[in-house]
């Protein structure tokens, strides 16, 4: 019997996921998948320079879904738990196994007025020294009157105001929203909120503080307050880097350097594409196509598209992402949690930047993801800066050199770095990182249901669904898409569902 072709494009999260899964369950299909980069893993594959690994947006591989934890874990079985939970491991200290989780400690703090406050903001007596026994009594009438006079959530704004009150909004959300996004809360749709911080507020932080306090076992632990987390030994691109091997192993193709140029359309159903690799044009029919690039790409090359929809298309947002990695041979930071690290750096995996001088979004220190992302673990720390910007603006403009001076100017001004401690750094772009919530955002359920009426289309994955994603949603949107196509429905609600329900799942 002639297998059917399923043709997917992009071999991120989304798309190995459904390859894997597809190849996981049956026999009946020819899997084909087509990445316009040379590496699979999309955002989440590991950049390596002069032996040091970088992670291009922290990834933590956590989920309260089953099914999730399971592939993962089918991929890479978790080191034994006797090693790797400590933040400062070292190198030697564990079995030579490569292909493996290690379990993390997940610390992530704020910055703010040189000063660290944890993040999500936690109401304990550290927080209230640092910002004054008045911010905190103003912060607490602000909670107050924001819980009995609820706004109505027509924005982002609105959203984190109704959740934390107006003093914590102004302080520790407003302008790193802005940072992100570049544009106002106020003109930012609530979905954004609600899909990455859903069911996070100071109720919950609250509630946190007493569970913890008591050492009660919480009923249900929000995604932003986890302290645990499972991370590949080198980076998350290993984990992509491996499914995409048990993926040709098990008969799929994976064709990288391929650039998808055209869609074929005839009535309701994708017949074709063509796509360009080393300069060549190829042509490829198939019987099922799913995609993960993003919506605007790929309504702009598909043929027979209504005006009204590629209008929508053309006009949904997107942000881009510039991120470097700075070796350097020491922080000004001390380490005064009273965690223990490897020469005593302190302990975060993420730092958000609120300074509201600064471009800077969020500081990683790889340290503390792996030791083994890190060439010269016991003499350097290994950083990753992260700017949110627009493409073709002047920050994306920027040669290497003058966004290496221009970050580390940023790091020199928050004390947090000396020019002289630099030793090496590497600088990565990345087009289209985050699908935005404004502009024709606003009207992307007409797509939605213009593209539903394609027989053997299905978009997923972040910017396939152009929707604000975790790993882990952009894996379920894979798997969705193979559970409607072997049940034979041709009802798409379920892969369109994904994120959401009122649990929240995390992978970054």
């Amino acid at each position: 019997m002639t297998k059917k072709r399923v043709v997917i494009i992009g071999a991120g999260p989304a798309g190995l996921t459904c390859a894997y899964e597809f190849l996981k369950r049956t026999k009946d299909y020819e899997i084909i998948i087509l990445e316009q980069d040379k590496q699979v893993g999309g955002i989440s594959k590991t950049i390596t320079y002069n032996n040091n690994k970088m992670d291009l947006g922290g990834h933590r591989f956590y989920s309260k879904n089953d099914y999730i934890n399971q592939i993962w874990q089918e991929i890479l079985p978790i080191q034994n738990e006797n090693y790797g939970t400590n933040i400062s491991i070292k190198k030697g200290n564990m079995e030579e196994n490569d292909d493996v989780f290690l379990i993390r400690n997940r610390i992530s703090r704020i910055y703010y007025s040189k000063k660290f406050f944890d993040y999500p903001i936690s109401l304990s007596l550290k927080t209230i020294q640092k910002m004054g026994i008045v911010t905190t009594l103003e912060s607490g009438v602000s909670y107050l009157k924001g819980s009995i006079f609820k706004r109505k959530e027509t924005n982002l704004e609105n959203f984190y105001i109704n959740r934390f009150g107006k003093k914590l909004y102004h302080l520790f959300f407003e302008r790193y929203t802005e940072k992100v996004w570049g544009r106002s809360p106020k003109d930012i749709a609530p979905d954004w909120g609600s899909q990455r911080v859903k069911g996070v507020s100071i109720s919950t932080v609250l509630k946190n503080a007493v569970t913890n306090f008591f050492h009660l076992k919480p009923k249900e632990i929000e995604t932003s307050l986890i302290n645990q987390f499972y991370y590949p030994k080198y980076g998350p691109g290993q984990m992509w880097e491996r499914m995409a091997s048990i993926i040709e192993q098990k008969g799929g193709k994976i064709v990288t350097g391929a650039e998808v140029v055209k869609i074929l359309k005839k009535k309701n159903k994708i017949v074709g594409l063509t796509y360009i690799k080393n300069d060549k044009k190829i042509e490829l029919n198939g019987d099922i196509f799913i995609s993960s690039m993003p919506l605007k790409d790929f309504i702009d090359i598909t043929n027979h598209i209504p005006e009204a929809m590629k209008n929508i298309a053309l006009h949904l947002p997107y942000r881009d992402f510039m991120t470097i990695g700075l070796v350097v041979k020491k922080l000004n930071l001390k380490n005064e949690t009273g965690i223990s690290t490897v020469s005593n750096i302190i302990p975060d995996c993420w730092i958000y930047i609120q300074e509201p001088d600064v471009l800077m979004g969020r500081i990683q220190i790889f340290n503390n993801w792996s030791p083994y992302l890190v060439a010269d673990l016991e003499k350097t720390i290994s950083l990753g800066l992260e700017y949110f910007c627009d493409e073709e603006d002047s920050l994306w403009n920027m040669t290497n050199e003058q966004f290496k001076d221009f970050a580390v100017s940023e790091l020199e001004r928050m004390e947090i770095v000396d020019r002289n401690d630099i030793l090496d750094y590497h600088v990565e772009r990345v087009k289209k990182a985050y699908p935005a919530y404004f502009d024709s955002y606003q009207q992307i359920d007409q797509l939605i249901e213009y593209l539903n009426g394609f027989d053997n289309f299905y978009p997923i994955g972040r910017n396939g669904q152009h929707r604000y994603n975790n790993m882990d949603h952009s894996m379920l949107t894979g798997i969705e898409v193979v559970n409607t196509i072997l049940c034979g429905s041709k009802d798409k609600t379920k892969i369109w569902s994904v994120n959401m329900e009122n649990e929240y799942l995390e992978g970054k």
